[in-house]
């Protein structure tokens, strides 16, 4: 990456978060995932390919099949399912540049992690949530699970006096 000359700016870059894009291999299989694990069907569901998409992604003709998944706290999960020839998956591990994971606050991490599994999910560790001994969230349970396409998802349970809802 080159060298950044950003300079700090005293208006308001963000407000919040709008949503946070995840490519699949599969929109179905996503959506079978998604929609079981949250008990909610897809918000939106479409075929993107519109000239917009061509410039702002640089896939010239792209056709994208999308939807829209609200999570817990109202963040949009938007599951890209790209008609690109030579797209192909990244290794499932977390420690690969550019992978990422999707946390979600829970109130039982044990509870979650059950239900991930049955809905499709495979642990990482078989023994599940396991207790942070350190740092800024000792005391939280947390697990990562694989879903579609080796994404990770990680189910964590606050530590019992900074439970937020």
């Amino acid at each position: 990456m080159a060298e950044a000359t950003c300079k700090p700016v005293t208006i308001k870059t963000a407000a919040a978060v709008h949503h946070v894009g995840m490519s699949v291999a599969s929109l179905d299989d996503a959506l079978a995932f998604w929609e079981q694990f949250l008990g909610a069907p897809a918000l939106w569901r479409e075929l993107l390919n519109r000239p917009y998409l061509a410039k702002i992604i640089g896939i010239p003709g792209v056709s994208i099949k999308g939807a829209f998944v609200e999570l817990p706290g109202g963040v949009i999960l938007e599951l890209l399912d790209y008609e690109a020839p030579g797209k192909r998956g990244n290794p499932e591990t977390t420690a690969n540049p550019g992978s990422i994971h999707l946390c979600l606050a829970v109130e039982d991490a044990g509870a979650a992690w059950k239900h991930a599994v049955a809905c499709g999910a495979r642990p990482v560790s078989r023994e599940g949530p396991v207790e942070v001994d350190g740092g800024p969230t000792a005391g939280a349970r947390v697990a990562y699970l694989r879903i579609h396409d080796g994404t990770t998802l990680e189910p964590f349970q606050p530590p019992a006096a900074r439970v937020r809802k």
